[in-house]
């Protein structure tokens, strides 16, 4: 099983435009079109999961660059989430540090 980064997408791309854009290299098991939690506005990227490793290669170097609405997708191999990749923001979870008053 391979995971495969689809970046760039237009904000009108839905899950099905992905998935026939990758189905002719191979068979595809899942595409999560990634959406705003508040909005559900698209987020512009997407993951799309092929059971082939070989298909899956042969349609990252295909697609990378092609066009799907206009815009030139960046398509490549997910890379793990790892405990760093938490960019800024706030904590909904309460944790960190709290500085001490200065008085």
């Amino acid at each position: 099983m391979k995971n495969i980064f689809v970046g760039n997408l237009d904000f009108g791309a839905t899950e099905s435009a992905i998935r026939s854009l990758f189905e002719p290299y191979g068979t595809v098991e899942r595409v999560n079109l990634v959406t705003d939690r508040d909005t559900g506005r698209s987020r512009g990227f997407a993951f799309v999961e092929m059971s082939d490793s070989a298909q899956a290669v042969q349609a990252i170097t295909a697609l990378n660059g092609a066009e799907l609405g206009g815009r030139a997708l960046n398509v490549n191999e997910a890379r793990p989430k790892t405990d760093g990749d938490r960019r800024g923001g706030f904590r909904r979870d309460g944790g960190g540090q709290r500085r001490q008053p200065r008085w």
